[in-house]
């Protein structure tokens, strides 16, 4: 026999239409925009690692001051590698940007054509699709250097492997998809080029992988000695350490999560407003609800018909939802990733995790809320359902309020009271729906006053940091003197506004917050560019204090990135400075903590620009446009979203 119950439903879906038409549709978005970023996160993961080995992705690389000799090759594969010549020419372009050349790759980090074809002839060009995205650059246009004598005609758009995240330098905070290109180009462009710019980058890959980014780490470092011994080093990067290549895939995993609470929190407060306006009819139909139950319906049967409406809006919800994620959302949570890194064409692979965290989950999450509600509100008797009685215990007596207080206020406040449960759902509801609304609303705003704090924050107007070959690094053991000698001789500069600084890098002890990079300067005394009195202490920057709490007499404990040795430091002020997380003291200090040598340093300040050091000896140079790079990466990456 049918349950005559049922009869009730289509009534009520049309009574209520508006309230569960508005509820349908929200969702629908946010179950189908969840599905898609999931689908979309997952297949762009799966394709991101399945490149490792479909585009031989290096293990490392490093750089020397010239070309190895074949000897020297050879005497470097036997240390357990395969060596691969990655040469590589940056040239200024006429837009104000940074393009770095490669050959066209045949043996490692492979290349995958997004548009158009490959370069085949002298003046043809193939650039990274995230640059030309970014600087309105498609097939068929033509880049131009900075001097104006040379031209490339754009022949396709492509994503370089080990450039998934286009980071300039390895040293740099923010990578930046805008002023800053890479490409490829026939051999015999290449040679067109200007060979002074010529950087002798060689990639390795190991005979034995390492299984654990531990044992990579230590078979990195000894492979970092053994090479110093053979030829003077540059730069040493392994692939661990490698923000182009592993920043995407370590950002990529982090959203995930971000999305399924975002999905729950919503499902969570539509199930409440669903509980609310279960009860509002519970109070409404108390009289018929007595008499069903004074004629033989079980309370079971009553909470199976009141839970149907909102699981039903629920579970079509969720089915309409994920058929839209699979086929819309994903393209548009693809194309945000699309939008920020420098990824290869992806294949969808479909979910069952995805279908089972928007749907199933959901629909769980709103049976056992409805359930809890009805239950409890189901649980009089039938007496007092026919009373209109749906008070579970007895009545308070109401809140005393002044007869001072005219009759309509107080009439009001004891509507307020009666309520108060409603009104606070409500008001919690507003305050998450407004945070959601000046979180999207602010943050361009924040960009763009953090643009204008930086500027008036700066340490100088350039901080030149300068490559300074590994074994000075390492304090004094130095593997060739006369090569430490060299380094130090031309990297001298002439300009008046320069001041030398050293500078070490350490970490964060993991707990509340992430390990995080902490740099170190060493100052020089009577400082024009950083003025604090160092010589009492150490000082640490005002991001660093806000970030972590950290106020003057504390003290601080850093480590060594992959080390277990650690180090403390009292604090003796906070000075004024929000670009990063910095801890300053002098030059001396710094130079024994770390035994670095007397006379060591590692870049200078200035306000002007120094033209008197050969690009290959300075490392980075940290200016406005650099320390906006974050700012202005995050208004390109997330400004649509």
């Amino acid at each position: 026999m049918k349950n005559p119950l049922r009869k009730r439903l289509p009534r009520e879906l049309k009574g209520e239409l508006g309230k569960y038409l508005v509820v349908f549709i929200l969702m629908v978005l946010t179950i189908g925009m969840v599905s898609g970023f999931l689908v979309a996160d997952g297949s762009m993961i799966v394709a991101y690692n399945d490149g490792f080995d479909k585009y031989n992705i290096e293990n490392g690389n490093f750089r020397t001051n010239q070309q190895i000799y074949k000897s020297q090759k050879e005497e470097i594969q036997n240390l357990g590698i395969k060596l691969y010549e990655n040469f590589y020419i940056e040239e200024l372009l006429d837009n104000g940007s940074t393009m770095r050349f490669f050959k066209n790759r045949t043996e490692i980090n492979g290349v995958c054509l997004m548009q158009g074809e490959f370069p085949k002839a002298t003046g043809e060009i193939a650039i990274d699709r995230m640059y030309a995205d970014n600087n309105e650059l498609k097939v068929g246009d033509t880049l131009k250097s900075q001097s104006g004598k040379q031209t490339w005609k754009i022949t396709g758009l492509v994503a370089l492997s080990d450039y998934s995240c286009l980071f300039q330098t390895n040293n740099d905070s923010m990578f930046d998809s805008v002023k800053f290109g890479v490409s490829v180009v026939t051999p015999e462009e290449f040679d067109t080029l200007d060979q002074d710019k010529l950087q002798y980058n060689y990639s390795w890959i190991y005979d034995k992988q390492p299984k654990t980014e531990k044992e990579e780490k230590d078979v990195s470092e000894e492979l970092m000695e053994n090479i110093g011994e053979i030829v003077t080093l540059e730069a040493f990067v392994p692939r661990y350490l490698n923000q182009a290549i592993t920043f995407t895939g370590d950002d990529m995993g982090s959203d995930k999560a971000m999305m399924i609470i975002l999905l729950y929190i919503v499902i969570v407060i539509m199930a409440f407003v669903f509980g609310i306006t279960i009860s509002n009819t519970i109070r409404r139909e108390s009289g018929v609800i007595g008499t069903l139950r004074a004629s033989g319906y079980t309370r079971r049967e009553l909470i199976r018909h009141y839970m149907a409406l909102p699981v039903l809006v629920t579970l079509v919800g969720a089915l309409v939802g994920n058929i839209l994620g699979y086929t819309v959302f994903k393209n548009v949570c693809a194309g945000m990733y699309y939008g920020s890194y420098s990824l290869p064409t992806y294949v969808t692979v479909w979910s069952a995790e995805a279908f089972l965290l928007t749907t199933v989950v959901p629909v769980i999450i709103m049976l056992v809320v409805n359930y809890g509600v009805l239950r409890h509100k189901l649980r009089l008797s039938p007496l007092k359902f026919l009373r209109r009685d749906l008070s579970g215990r007895k009545k308070k007596k109401a809140i005393y309020l002044s007869p001072v207080i005219k009759i309509f206020s107080r009439f009001r406040l004891r509507v307020i009271f009666q309520n108060m449960s409603n009104y606070l759902v409500l008001f919690i509801g507003i305050i998450f729906a407004n945070l959601l609304l000046m979180f999207g609303l602010l943050l361009p705003s924040a960009l763009s006053h953090y643009q204008v704090e930086i500027q008036n924050n700066m340490l100088a107007k350039y901080q030149y940091m300068l490559q300074v070959p590994v074994s000075a690094a390492s304090g004094n053991k130095f593997d060739s003197l006369f090569s430490i000698l060299e380094f130090y001789m031309s990297a001298e500069t002439k300009n008046e506004d320069a001041e030398e600084f050293s500078a070490y890098s350490l970490n964060t002890l993991p707990g509340k917050y992430k390990s995080e990079e902490v740099l170190l300067y060493g100052i020089e005394p009577d400082s024009r560019y950083v003025k604090a009195d160092l010589d009492k202490g150490i000082y640490i920057s005002s991001a660093y204090a806000d970030k972590y709490g950290i106020h003057p007499g504390d003290t601080i404990t850093l480590k060594e990135k992959y080390e277990k040795e650690q180090y403390s430091f009292k604090v003796t002020g906070i000075y004024d400075y929000t670009a990063g997380l910095c801890v300053f003291m002098t030059r001396t200090q710094l130079n024994e903590t770390f035994d670095l040598g007397e006379d060591y340093y590692s870049g200078y300040f200035s306000d002007t620009r120094i033209t008197d050091i050969k690009d290959k000896y300075i490392g980075s140079v940290v200016d406005l446009d650099a320390l906006t790079k974050i700012s202005r990466q995050l208004d390109v990456s997330m400004g649509s979203m």
